[in-house]
This record gives structure tokens, sequence and C-alpha cells, in this order.
């Protein structure tokens, strides 16, 4: 279990143990500190469509991408892997017609070592998500579950939220927004 210290010095791994994570900076205090990121484009902010579900307000890891539409074949097996502190993001083509992430493969998520999953799309079995300690982001719930197809597109950029996102960059969450960046941070 990841503990966090949300005193304002900067997202930084523990010395103590390499799974224990504290966040010692906001996003806010990344834009901040890295102006120069922000104008040559290597630091975006995902437009705040995101809602925010489970226990872990704020995360951050490097970023492993997906591309799937009303299908979560493909999640589910992501999330059956070794997470190693990554954040899975999901490009779900904005569908609001279902859910392509669940209570189960959340919790899975939470147990093989996943620091997060920001989807651009639904979610459904929110009252189990947010009883895990992991961070995810999505457009909305929906009650209906999605295809079982496995179909989709693995470790390529996808673009939603208003920026484009790359697999190996890095992703910063917390309760103020979303940022990417191509390379992981300090301040």
């Amino acid at each position: 279990m990841e503990m966090f210290d949300c005193s304002p010095h900067g997202f930084k791994r523990s010395t103590a143990h390499p799974s224990i994570r504290m966040a010692l900076v906001t996003t806010a205090e990344l834009c901040d500190a890295n102006p120069h990121y922000i104008m040559n484009g290597e630091l975006r902010a995902l437009q705040p469509n995101f809602k925010i579900y489970g226990q872990r307000q704020v995360f951050y890891g490097q970023v492993v991408t997906l591309r799937v539409f009303e299908d979560n074949v493909l999640v589910r097996e992501f999330l059956e892997e070794k997470g190693d502190d990554r954040v899975l993001v999901v490009d779900g083509g904005g569908s609001l017609r279902c859910a392509i992430l669940g209570g189960n493969p959340v919790v899975q998520a939470q147990n093989n070592g996943w620091a997060g999953i920001i989807v651009n799309g639904c979610i459904r079995d929110v009252d189990e998500i947010n009883g895990c300690d992991i961070g995810v982001r999505a457009l909305n719930s929906h009650p209906m579950k999605a295809s079982k197809k496995g179909l989709g597109e693995k470790h390529l950029p996808v673009y939603f939220g208003g920026t484009r996102i790359c697999d190996g960059e890095w992703l910063y969450a917390d309760t103020d927004g979303i940022l990417v960046s191509k390379s992981e941070l300090s301040v």
C-alpha cells in the first residue's frame, strides 16, 4: 500500500521502500516550476473532463497506452500484468454508451501494483472502485458492460482531453487535474 504526504515539496519516490511514493508537490506546483516545459509542449494538461474515482486521489507513473472502443478485453489483460507503479491510459473513444472498466479489473490492478488508470470513456461498479487503493479517472459511470471481442491497439500514441499521450511518458494526477510530461518531473 502506498502512503502519501501532502506537504508542498513534489511527486517523489520514497527512499524508504521502492513501492512507497509520496506526493510532495501538486500538479499546480509542477506547472509553476516548469513553465519552459509548458511552452515547448513537453508538459501538457488534459482538459478537465474527468471525474475522480478510487481512494488514491494523487498518483503518478509512467504511461502505458491502449486504444479500444466499447470493448474491455485488452484493458483486463493489461491490468492482469504487474503494474510496476505505471498508469494505464485507455482511449475508449469518449464513448458514453457502456463501461469499459469495472470493479474486478480495478481490484486486480490494485493488487498488481498499478498506480492509476485514466479512461476516456465510462466505468461501472463505482462503489467497488471507490473502495480500492488506486487512482481512477473517467468521463462518467454507466451500468452497461462492454463487449468482449478483444479488439484494440496497444502502445501507440492516443489523443484525448485536448492532448496527445504517448506510451512511456509520465502522468501526474491530483484533485486539480492531470498532467502529461515527456520526462519524469522534479521541482
